[in-house]
């Protein structure tokens, strides 16, 4: 037995650099588990992979210059490394295939975004010419469930969890049904076991993503989907925090506010993603509604769910828009106050409907429109947390700061991971020895005592002195690591 354990073959290390979005970070988190179970070992050091698989992303222009330039770094790690295989996957797979075949010969295999279970064959070279590698993927059908293998590159008191896939709206400056499919979702009760498996792990916070959230479990006849499915998770005892992300606006109903607000593991927090506030940019980019009927929509949110934090995001340049749909944007985003918020330049995608229109938005006039949307909003973001000095309130510890071991993060339920503000924790009330602090994923009560732009400064006054009874307790870092940031 010693014998057979001296001579057997060293496990096979596959490293991941997932870039883009939280959808694409589960896809990663799918393939490596599907690895992990084939016998494969995850490593985030690419100077130690024998294995390298890029999941790409394509949403816009600078995206797919960071997926490039990854790609051929990667690509040296095979030519002057360890690595043997180089794989790419995702949103630039699914679109270019061909070219990076072509262009980067460096590449081993090639697998879209409907072929994530292609992964084990692409890294044991079985993909064959006419297979998926091969030929682009024209009906994207594929969608993990509760069953399937996966492994959390998060820290591991927080999850995603994909609760849909794909797109059916037909917004002009968007290629993601093209990328992804058509909208599809899961059924409620794998999402719901999935949940309960990862409480029962020890996450404490779940955020459900899909393109649209908010159309879930239409395609599968179910009526007011998603708020039954938050009233199934916000069940989950061992669950902290249950939030959603991407609302499309227009089908934001009086079931899923008042679900939101009837549950206190429910977040109050929403991301509407509106685009733009103009009419007629809106007609152009085939969305519909004007400033008036938004303002409408977060008066009535605000009234539903008293304290509720509001996200949202704009494209400013669109084809046409001129500087009277700007100055109308700027008007809206004063009125409306969103707690958060994110501003993307135009980008010209060749195969959107909207590449064909007329009247472009120079470069200059563009980065000038983002700029002066983003100062608007950062002078309401720090007048809206400066109101908080001196409140008392629930945060989620995060754990020690990136930046420095001295200083620990946190969130309010209000702040979404990895897209908005974070608390920055200067002082634990009567802790005197680090073994005293709680683990990262405690809900504990802090003291906000400065405001920045867009983060705050507080102190804990009150932690749990220990995890409660029959929980676990969730542990500092990631369970594995990515060779990429997001």
């Amino acid at each position: 037995m010693a014998a057979e354990t001296k001579d057997r073959a060293p496990a096979p290390k596959a490293g991941f650099v997932s870039l883009g979005c939280p959808k694409n970070l589960v896809d990663s988190e799918v393939m490596m588990g599907i690895l992990a179970r084939a016998g494969y070992e995850i490593t985030p050091r690419a100077d130690q992979a024998d294995v390298l698989v890029v999941n790409t992303c394509s949403f816009i222009a600078p995206a797919q210059q960071e997926s490039v330039e990854t790609i051929l770094e990667m690509a040296d790690h095979k030519k002057f490394g360890r690595a043997q295989k180089l794989i790419v996957a995702g949103c630039l797979a699914e679109r270019y295939r061909e070219q990076i075949r072509a262009q980067i010969p460096e590449v081993d295999a090639v697998i879209g975004t409907g072929e994530v279970e292609q992964i084990l064959a692409a890294c044991r070279g079985e993909l064959r010419q006419g297979s998926a590698d091969a030929q682009p993927s024209h009906a994207i059908s594929y969608l993990y469930q509760d069953q399937t293998p996966r492994i959390l590159s998060t820290p591991r008191h927080a999850a995603y969890i994909k609760i849909n896939e794909g797109c059916d709206h037909p917004c002009t400056f968007c290629v993601i049904p093209q990328l992804r499919g058509k909208f599809r979702s899961r059924r409620l009760e794998s999402v719901a076991r999935e949940a309960a498996n990862l409480a029962a792990a020890g996450v404490r916070e779940i955020s459900l993503i899909g393109q649209d959230t908010t159309y879930y479990g239409e395609d599968l006849g179910l009526r007011d989907g998603l708020p039954l499915l938050l009233e199934r998770l916000a069940q989950i005892e061992d669950l902290h925090w249950v939030r959603f992300l991407y609302c499309y606006p227009n089908r934001i109903t009086p079931r899923l506010l008042e679900t939101i607000a009837a549950h206190p593991r429910l977040v109050k927090y929403l991301d509407i993603p509106l685009q733009h506030a103009s009419r007629s940019v809106l007609a152009r980019m085939k969305r519909g509604s004007h400033a008036g009927a938004f303002l409408k929509t977060l008066e009535k949110i605000r009234k539903t769910i008293p304290g509720v934090s509001l996200r949202t995001s704009f494209i400013v340049g669109f084809p046409g828009e001129t500087e009277k749909d700007f100055r109308e944007l700027c008007d809206f985003v004063r009125a409306a106050e969103f707690d958060w918020m994110g501003v993307f330049a135009y980008s010209d995608e060749d195969s959107a409907e909207s590449f064909s229109y007329e009247n472009k938005v120079d470069a200059k006039t563009i980065a000038g429109r983002r700029d002066k949307l983003m100062s608007i909003q950062k002078k309401i973001s720090a007048r809206k947390l400066r109101r908080r000095i001196g409140q008392r309130v629930e945060a989620l510890l995060e754990g020690p700061s990136q930046d420095t071991d001295l200083i620990w993060e946190a969130r309010l339920e209000g702040m979404a991971p990895e897209i908005d503000g974070k608390v920055y924790l200067t002082e634990f009330v009567g802790v005197n020895d680090a073994a005293q602090l709680p683990p990262p994923g405690t809900l504990a009560t802090i003291e906000i005592t400065e405001a920045r732009d867009y983060d705050l400064i507080a102190r804990v006054v009150a932690f749990p002195a220990q995890p409660p009874a029959g929980r676990l307790p969730a542990p500092a870092g990631n369970l594995f690591p990515i060779l990429a940031s997001r």
